[in-house]
């Protein structure tokens, strides 16, 4: 690994004369709040040696000069939700927060645009747009906590992708910092574009590597007025999975479809304290959102719906209510009821590969003694399954062996379907070797030429997305 210098006192001081002295962080105790994100084995934390604020852009520009001018990493952190150690500084150095760049700029409402600072949280973009009667459509189940810059930086996908597609999609132009400390401006608000490179898409997904996203201006879709949400219960895993192709070649377009293994069925009921969960026991959710502009055509998408997932085997049909969706959002977070340490993965696949990437999922998670069976939630109406593997009682060396013995299996089966190693988590630290495993030669060493054009000196969050 490249060898960097520590934070020095020489640098401290010119960190304080550029953000304010309140906004460098040195304290031990404080310092120890920013060593991991949403990991929960302790062996992958690391303290930073300094947490910086910015406030503005020229702040942010100014802190990554002096990372050049010292041979000192930075780590962007936004809002702490990376499911990949995203934001933890593996290489050491400055952790740099965005929380307080947290503006909405404007919304225009004529343009159909939204302009927001990078710390801004993704929920409340949702909400103004919505109460302005327009939808933005970026919608990770982390919204209530995550930020749009970390949105931007991992092209976050979410339960609305597979009708509006993800992150990426929902963006005009970005304004960013590079890795030598330059603020510059790519994109624009236009329908298309055909001038030079596309470097807002380019930066956006590059999980902090290739720039620090200061402010974007953000699409906005009209809102639909009339919403149906259903949940489909199935009691077998191939028939829930079987309702994806029917609706997607029936022309419905769905906003959402979401798939729930009953083990997650059970152990989110449990987390939400939601006694009465539909079909607790064995049911297997489909959750399935339609969104029209006229309520006869609601009606009659509906009408559909419900035919096609009974056609499939579907045991019940009913309404899906907050209470169902409360549930799909606390996936992540009902982990933590059976297993203080477990591991998230989102490979993703081709949409008409998912129902047998499952099943081998399952399959291939069978033969391994993980103490409680692979569980499995997805976006399946757009290929993105989220694998979680439960360490309980057993020991760091069998963890580490059995949960690479799994993933060596299951990455060469997602490849050879067409599939990548992350759908939107990004690979972060955590999925660096299989990145470097997996990736074809020549598509990764073109992203190293870019990275080492880009960042000279390997500032930017370095021991991220592959070795440099």
């Amino acid at each position: 690994m490249q060898a960097y210098n520590k934070v020095s006192e020489a640098m401290l001081e010119e960190l304080r004369a550029a953000v304010g002295a309140e906004n460098v962080i040195t304290d031990l105790e404080k310092l120890d709040q920013y060593k991991t994100d949403e990991e929960y084995d302790p062996r992958r934390f690391r303290v930073p040696e300094a947490v910086v604020r910015p406030a503005n852009p020229q702040e942010v520009a100014a802190v990554v000069k002096l990372c050049n001018k010292y041979m000192t990493p930075v780590t962007v952190r936004s809002g702490g939700t990376s499911l990949a150690d995203g934001a933890i500084a593996v290489c050491g150095g400055i952790v740099l927060l965005m929380e307080r760049m947290n503006k909405i700029i404007e919304m225009n409402t004529e343009g159909m645009y939204m302009v927001v600072e990078a710390g801004v949280r993704t929920v409340d973009i949702q909400k103004l747009a919505n109460e302005a009667g327009y939808l933005y459509a970026g919608d990770p189940c982390s919204a209530e906590s995550c930020l749009i810059g970390g949105n931007l930086a991992t092209n976050a996908g979410g339960n609305k992708a597979v009708r509006y597609g993800v992150t990426r999609n929902q963006v005009y132009g970005l304004e960013m910092v590079t890795p030598t400390g330059e603020i510059v401006e790519v994109g624009a608000r236009l329908k298309k574009c055909s001038t030079g490179y596309c470097m807002e898409q380019l930066v956006m997904g590059s999980e902090g590597t290739l720039g620090i996203i200061t402010k974007a201006t953000l699409k906005l879709q009209p809102l639909p007025p009339y919403r149906f949400d259903l949940l489909a219960v199935f009691d077998d895993p191939m028939k829930a999975l079987d309702v994806v192709p029917r609706i997607m070649q029936a022309g419905l377009n769905p906003t959402s479809m979401e798939y729930m293994d009953n083990s997650y069925v059970r152990a989110t009921a449990d987390f939400i304290e939601f006694k009465g969960a539909p079909h607790y026991e064995d049911g297997i959710y489909v959750i399935i959102t339609v969104e029209t502009f006229t309520e006869d055509e609601l009606d009659s998408k509906m009408e559909q719906l419900n035919d096609l997932c009974e056609e499939a085997g579907a045991v019940d049909v009913l309404e899906a209510d907050d209470r169902i969706w409360a549930m799909r959002r606390n996936c992540q977070e009902s982990i933590s009821l059976v297993s203080k340490v477990s591991l998230t993965d989102d490979v993703v696949v081709p949409v008409d590969k998912i129902a047998t990437t499952i099943k081998e999922i399952m399959h291939i998670g069978s033969k391994y003694p993980f103490p409680i069976p692979v569980k499995i939630n997805a976006h399946i109406g757009d290929g993105n399954l989220h694998i979680v593997l439960c360490k309980c009682d057993m020991s760091d060396e069998e963890w580490e062996s059995t949960v690479h013995a799994f993933h060596e299996e299951v990455y060469a089966y997602a490849y050879a379907q067409g599939g990548r190693l992350a759908g939107e988590h990004g690979i972060g630290a955590k999925k660096l070797n299989y990145m470097e495993e997996f990736t074809p030669a020549g598509e990764l060493e073109l992203m190293r030429k870019i990275k080492r054009a880009w960042d000279p000196n390997n500032i930017l969050n370095p021991g991220k997305v592959f070795n440099a």
